[in-house]
């Protein structure tokens, strides 16, 4: 009878686990595309994450050998800022923030772990939906520039395009994966779509711009020809030749579309005032550059750190400078801590690109964008940006996939 009754509840246990999984993917599916929207400190991201991160432990998703490195740090950078916290536990905002960290180192292990496995269409389904997130905010800070879409200051912000972020800073660096995305499908010959993904392109390509921003500006250009080289380095001779070609169209649709908004004024005026290396605020002893030289010296003499948003109420506005706000904010082992995690993800992400491995093609979408992002810390904060965190577990996560498979190959050979 025993052996009659197991095959049943294995039976009826498969059709409850599939439509969990179901229901898992699809709130995975909103927890990426609500990345979008980051018009206040808690967002609809944040209301889905606790739900979407239980369906996945209780389906079963573990942390991978590969992934340690990066779970480790990342706890390592948590506690020596809770550790900085301490003399601070009776302030609000300092506490407030520190558990927003917590939250989002939460995330990033989340990733890793759930990109570990069913590598393929797992990160196909978060790089299209991430896609969608960013052509949706892209269109709305368009016409909110425009004037077709709501008042200054719901899509844009100090005549620049934010679509659905506060600051137009973030807005056009969030656009850059997706960007990125439709561009390695339409240069790898994958694009279902083309003519879609062209005008999706174009879209995306028009709020970086209208965002003003020189971050996402330069980022995006360092992104791109990141990643067409390793494009171009790991294809066969005739796709190389298809590369060229559609990068030449690309470049010569991009010049034209940039020429077409010169045309408007108010772009024109915004893009020589933002063209210059530097603006009034970052110059001077109290600008942004003198700030960091001060703040510096005093980070040298303190191994704790200033504390969680100490240096904002020293200076009266933040580092700018990730690097530097982490050994503000968590002290030496911190900034240590944080240097180590850029490095190895750096590390990995390049190997992930050019080693041949199932990894290498999304690698080569993500890497990039994860990469400029550890640039723009160096002028901007990037540590509470959410989409950052989902990167690095993507990279982590096809890190821990390559490490299986190369071992699955030794083993056969």
């Amino acid at each position: 009878m025993s052996t009659l009754v197991l095959p049943r509840r294995n039976l009826a246990a498969v059709p409850v686990r599939r439509a969990l999984h179901g229901f898992g993917l699809a709130l995975m599916a909103g927890f990426i595309f609500f990345a979008c929207f980051a018009f206040s400190e808690v967002a609809p991201y944040d209301v889905v994450a606790v739900p979407t991160i239980l369906v996945w432990l209780g389906l079963g998703i573990r942390l991978h050998r590969g992934a340690l490195p990066f779970a480790g740090l990342m706890l390592l950078y948590l506690g020596a800022v809770v550790v900085a916290l301490t003399p601070y536990l009776d302030e609000t905002l300092p506490v407030t923030w520190t558990i927003q960290l917590a939250y989002l180192v939460v995330t990033g292990i989340f990733f890793a772990m759930f990109f570990s496995d069913d590598v393929d269409r797992r990160m196909e389904l978060a790089l299209k939906v991430y896609t969608a997130s960013t052509l949706f905010s892209a269109g709305l800070g368009i016409g909110g520039y425009l004037g077709l879409i709501g008042e200054d200051g719901l899509f844009s912000r100090w005549g620049r395009a934010s679509g659905t972020f506060q600051d137009p800073n973030v807005f056009g660096s969030f656009l850059i994966l997706g960007a990125l995305y439709l561009m390695h499908n339409l240069l790898g010959g994958r694009a279902r779509h083309p003519v879609l993904s062209v005008a999706g392109l174009l879209v995306l390509m028009t709020g970086v711009l209208l965002s003003f921003s020189r971050g996402s500006w330069g980022a995006t250009i360092v992104a791109t020809a990141i990643m067409v080289a390793c494009l171009y380095r790991c294809a066969s001779r005739p796709l190389r030749r298809r590369i060229a070609l559609l990068s030449g169209v690309t470049l010569g649709l991009a010049l034209l579309a940039f020429a077409a908004l010169l045309s408007v004024g108010s772009v024109a005026q915004t893009l020589s005032q933002r063209a210059s290396v530097t603006q009034d605020y970052d110059e001077g002893e109290t600008g942004r550059f003198g700030n960091q030289l001060r703040g510096l010296g005093m980070l040298v003499e303190e191994p704790l750190g200033m504390g969680p948003l100490r240096w904002r109420r020293t200076f009266e506005v933040e580092p700018h400078n990730s690097y530097i706000g982490s050994f503000s904010n968590g002290g030496w082992l911190a900034g240590v801590t944080f240097l180590l995690l850029v490095g190895t993800t750096a590390f990995v992400g390049v190997r992930l690109m050019l080693v041949a491995s199932p990894s290498r093609r999304l690698a080569q979408i993500v890497v990039p964008a994860l990469l400029v992002f550890f640039l723009q810390a160096l002028q901007i904060d990037v540590e509470k940006w959410r989409h950052v965190y989902m990167m690095l577990g993507m990279v982590w996560g096809l890190e821990a996939a390559r490490r299986r498979w190369s071992a699955g190959r030794a083993e056969t050979g």
